[in-house]
């Protein structure tokens, strides 16, 4: 005798309940987890033994949903609502698949057919309000949802915190969606909404583990998984964020933006050619997709495909001309040359102010102003309009360093503590406790001083693989145990370790660069912000070979001072503080030399430039290297770069970036002001003509 069991608003009709409802929960975490199919095949065969089970057939219709067999979900839902007319589930959905097909008039109905049948219908009703909101019917999406939140004091207190978050005030929506979770404990969108927060607030560590709680209760959570993917690219948990990119495809098949996510973790990882297929499965669906069209764009340049990166560019410009990260594309090549209507086009987006801030491939988080403002400056430049060009440089960095929280005196005191920690005294009495490893060649210093070509030419070498900027070293600084009363960090905490933990980190660090590595024997690490690190390099890796990439002063700092970065370097955006922070970084590179004589190799762009075998032996010979005429044709070898430089790089040797300071002399009297104690260090001839009229005077 078959019995019907009413639970809550739900009809099961079972004969043996139990095999029925562990099926039906297996199939249920299969869905949950992102596999629809493997949770359709378990309905499907169950309804072979019980064909009218209810809740196995609205779970087979909602699997087919997510596989969009749109046919087959409808057939199923059928079956049910035959059986079942008064139940209220496959209405809700059948409004859900009404409304995957684009038909909301007709989910409307279903809805609120579903509210209707439905005991406790809070959740029916929310998707009621927000399909009426999708068609406009703006006050009956109110007056359901209203009734909602009254029925239900959780949404009211959600509602209350996400009117809050629309009025920009997030730190007291979070503390409303922390009383949400004081009242469920288990609301997957209130962790998700303070994930989201969190993200806003640039506090990637928090995102990531409210992030994670929501996904944890709510698998299926598509917004959650977007956000932690975003959470763990910013943490660079590359591989963690490809892991999530993955689940979310899984979960959203048709969305564009899911797949254009995936190709974002994958490209921040450096699995570039897999990045360029993901873009390029979306530009085939979509072709005016700006943010795919950028990244492809952005994966042909790093890849090496220039002609074809321009014309992605360039195509990402005519179909979307307001996304002006296309535009900032083609100036970070370096080489590409802005015709006259392109500068003019430019300048009328920024004029007119019609540029926008659409969806990008996250290479770039700046606003559009800014992306045109560097755009224009590398326009006049090539143009040789030098105060033009300065002109959009100062405009851009001065909008970009309101968003780029910098505090001189805080590096100011971080390198005063480094040199207090690693002096030669502690540096002696570790000098042989670290990891005798060699593979290593690290190359450090400032952005835009030559660093991209000195990697290019030790991955020339036949024994030398050039793996980019790795994080690892700065990791493993940060991820130091705190110590003491105090809870010292690095570099204190330094000083506390024991004896035998510097060879561990030593041995972790190259494990943990492992993955980034193919069979070469010898690997570059060019993260230039370890010049931080050289001591702590030393303890762990004394093996390890340190080069040290130098400019002109002047050079260096307008070098930076040009590039708009995709994040961080944060004290690149204003003159003064790029001449602090050159002062900084030199202090510390002459106390390196002091307390480690001839540890680090200074290799100097314009000594390159000017005899580039003299220095490439230099090099090798430091780095204990045979000669290999390879690196003499650096600009032959294949392979992917990341760097602003990339393009450079892959030409022979030229003399233009030389002294390009001189064209900008006018305007940088600032920064001259501020480095001045290290120019007059220079021969006359490479002072600026300020300084030299005031040793005349």
């Amino acid at each position: 005798m078959r019995v019907r069991l009413y639970v809550g608003a739900g009809v099961s009709n079972i004969a043996d309940q139990n095999p029925q409802k562990a099926t039906f929960d297996k199939a249920l975490t299969l869905l949950q987890s992102g596999d629809a199919s493997a949770a359709e095949t378990l309905c499907r065969d169950a309804l072979n033994t019980y064909p009218e089970d209810a809740n196995i057939l609205c779970l087979s219709a909602r699997a087919l949903l997510h596989l969009q067999e749109f046919d087959e979900a409808e057939k199923q839902l059928n079956k049910v609502l035959a059986l079942f007319p008064d139940f209220a589930r496959p209405h809700e959905i059948l409004g859900e698949l009404l409304l995957a097909q684009e038909q909301p008039e007709k989910a409307v109905a279903a809805f609120s057919h579903a509210v209707h049948l439905g005991i406790n219908s809070a959740d029916i009703e929310r998707k009621l309000g927000a399909t009426l909101t999708i068609l406009g019917r703006t006050d009956e999406a109110e007056a359901v949802l209203d009734k909602s939140r009254r029925r239900d004091p959780v949404s009211a207190a959600m509602a209350h915190a996400k009117e809050c978050e629309r009025k920009g005030n997030l730190d007291e929506a979070e503390k409303n969606y922390h009383q949400v979770l004081m009242q469920d404990p288990d609301s997957a969108e209130a962790f998700a909404n303070i994930g989201a927060i969190a993200i806003a607030k640039q506090q990637y560590a928090d995102a990531e583990i409210f992030l994670q709680r929501a996904v944890d209760r709510a698998p299926d959570f598509g917004r959650a998984w977007a956000n932690l993917v975003i959470a763990r690219m910013e943490l660079e948990k590359y591989d963690a964020a490809i892991s999530s990119a993955e689940h979310l495809a899984r979960l959203d098949t048709r969305g564009m933006q899911s797949r254009l996510l995936l190709g974002n973790a994958l490209a921040m990882s450096g699995r570039h050619q897999e990045a360029l297929a993901e873009y390029e499965q979306i530009v085939a669906k979509n072709p005016a997709e700006p943010g795919a069209l950028s990244g492809m764009a952005h994966m042909l340049k790093t890849i090496g495909r220039q002609d074809e990166s321009i014309a992605a560019y360039k195509t990402c410009i005519h179909e979307n001309p307001q996304h002006t990260e296309a535009w900032w594309g083609l100036a970070n090549m370096k080489t590409y040359r802005f015709n006259p209507s392109e500068t003019d086009a430019m300048l009328n987006l920024l004029e007119t102010g019609n540029a926008k801030a659409d969806p990008t491939s996250r290479w770039l988080t700046s606003t559009p102003e800014v992306n045109l403002c560097n755009a224009l400056g590398m326009a006049f430049e090539g143009n040789d309009d030098y105060e033009k060009a300065f002109e959009y440089f100062e405009r851009g960095n001065k909008k970009r360093r309101l968003d780029e929280p910098y505090d001189p005196l805080i590096t100011e005191q971080l390198h005063d503590r480094i040199i207090d920690i690693f002096d030669s005294d502690f540096l002696d009495e570790l000098s042989a406790v670290g990891d005798s490893n060699a593979e290593a060649i690290f190359i450090v210093g400032l952005p835009r001083t030559g660093s991209t070509l000195i990697e290019q030419i030790l991955a020339s070498h036949q024994d030398v693989e050039g793996t980019h900027e790795l994080p690892e070293l700065t990791r493993l600084a940060q991820s130091l145990p705190v110590t003491g009363s105090g809870r010292s960090r690095y570099p204190e905490n330094v000083a506390a370790l024991k004896t035998d933990a510097f060879k561990l980190l030593g041995e972790e660090y190259i494990e943990r660069t492992r993955k980034y590595r193919s069979t070469a024997p010898r690997f570059t690490d060019k993260y230039l912000g370890n010049f931080m690190q050289v001591g702590l390099l030393q303890l762990i890796l004394p093996n390890a070979k340190i080069i040290n990439a130098r400019r002109h002063p002047l050079d260096s700092c307008l070098g930076g001072f040009k590039q708009l970065f995709a994040r961080g370097q944060s004290f690149s955006y204003d003159l003064d503080e790029l001449g602090e922070y050159y002062l900084q970084y030199r202090r510390l590179m002459d106390h390196w030399d002091v307390v480690m004589p001839g540890k680090v190799l200074h290799v100097h762009y314009e000594q390159v430039v000017a005899d580039l075998e003299t220095q490439v032996r230099r090099i090798l010979e430091h780095c204990g290297l045979p000669w290999d005429a390879n690196c003499l044709r650096y600009y032959e070898t294949g392979r992917d770069i990341r760097t602003a430089s990339s393009e450079q790089v892959r030409q022979p040797i030229y003399q233009s970036s030389v002294n390009l300071w001189r064209h900008y002399e006018p305007w940088l009297g600032d920064l001259i002001d501020v480095l001045g104690p290290e120019l007059l260090l220079l021969p006359a001839e490479d002072q600026p003509t300020r300084l030299r009229n005031k040793n005349i005077t």
